[in-house]
């Protein structure tokens, strides 16, 4: 299943869509019923240039990317992700960790 990405910018900047993302998540989140797999994280990655954040979006978070237009791509590692957007039982449905 294919996960999305979306830059956000630098930490100056990235709080703008990072708020446009939860306003976005939220309505839908509720309407599909609350579904642990429905996610979004970010992370600071570091570039070739600069630093800047990163939302990724879980594949049952599509229609969520799509209006943030974010862009196809491969699984995130678990390491550095913080939880933008979703519950706190997605992290056991996305990245197999066991409690």
């Amino acid at each position: 299943m294919t996960w999305y990405s979306k830059p956000l910018g630098d930490g100056m900047w990235a709080d703008i869509p990072s708020e446009e993302i939860k306003r976005i998540f939220q309505p839908l989140f509720e309407s599909a019923g609350r579904p642990a797999e429905m996610a979004v994280f970010t992370r600071h990655e570091e570039g070739s240039l600069h630093c800047e954040w990163v939302a990724y979006f879980s594949p049952v978070a599509l229609e969520v990317a799509r209006a943030a237009g974010a862009l196809p791509c491969g699984k995130p590692t678990r390491e550095g992700l913080n939880l933008l957007a979703g519950i706190d039982g997605c992290w056991a449905s996305l990245f197999d960790i066991v409690s």
